[in-house]
C-alpha cells in the first residue's frame, strides 16, 4: 500500500488583493500620525530635561514611522491563506512569520467582519473561532469573504449532520 503524503508546496495558496494594501496604507498612516504626534510631544516636552531621551524619542519614531510605511508592502508579499476541505491555512507576518493551521471539524464560529477602512476598499475579515482560539482570514472582498463564511458554514453542518446520523 502507497501512501502520498501531501507537500504544502504542492498546494496553491490565495494571495491578497491589491486594495488590501490601499487599506493597509490608510490605517497605518493613521497610527503612524498618531505615533508622531505622540513621539515629538514626549521629545519637545522632554528636550530641555533630558536631552538624549529626546534624541532616541525622535529616532524611535522615525524608525517606527518608517517601518510603518514599508510594512503594507512586506505584509501583502508574504500573506497567504488556503482552504481546503480539512483546514484552514494562514502564512503570515512581516518580522514575526506566523503559520496557522485550522481544522475545519473543529470550527465553533464563522464570521464576516468589516472595520470602517476595509469596508471603504469592499474588503473584510473573515474570523473563525475554535475552542483553542480564534484566527482569521485577512482583507477578502466582500463576496469572496460571504462565500467563504458560506462555505464554511455548510462543510461544518454536514459534518454535524454526519456525525448525528453515525450515532
Amino acid at each position: 500500500m502507497v501512501q502520498r503524503v501531501l507537500i504544502l508546496s504542492e498546494l496553491q495558496y490565495n494571495m491578497l488583493v491589491p486594495d488590501s494594501k490601499k487599506s493597509m496604507y490608510v490605517s497605518h498612516i493613521l497610527i503612524t500620525i498618531a505615533i508622531l504626534a505622540v513621539g515629538i510631544f514626549s521629545g519637545v516636552f522632554l528636550i530641555g530635561y533630558f536631552a538624549v531621551a529626546s534624541y532616541v524619542i525622535f529616532a524611535l519614531t522615525a524608525i517606527l514611522a518608517v517601518f510603518m510605511m514599508v510594512r503594507p508592502v512586506l505584509y501583502y508579499r508574504f500573506y497567504r491563506y488556503i482552504i481546503t476541505d480539512d483546514r484552514i491555512d494562514t502564512r503570515q507576518g512581516v518580522i514575526i512569520r506566523t503559520h496557522t493551521v485550522v481544522p475545519i471539524e473543529r470550527l465553533h464560529q464563522v464570521e464576516v467582519v468589516r472595520g470602517p477602512i476595509n469596508a471603504i476598499f469592499g474588503l473584510a475579515n473573515v474570523s473563525v473561532t475554535t475552542a483553542g482560539g480564534v484566527a482569521k482570514i485577512k482583507f477578502l472582498e466582500n463576496d469572496v469573504a460571504e462565500s467563504v463564511v458560506n462555505g464554511l458554514n455548510e462543510t461544518i453542518n454536514n459534518i454535524v449532520r454526519d456525525r448525528n446520523s453515525d450515532a
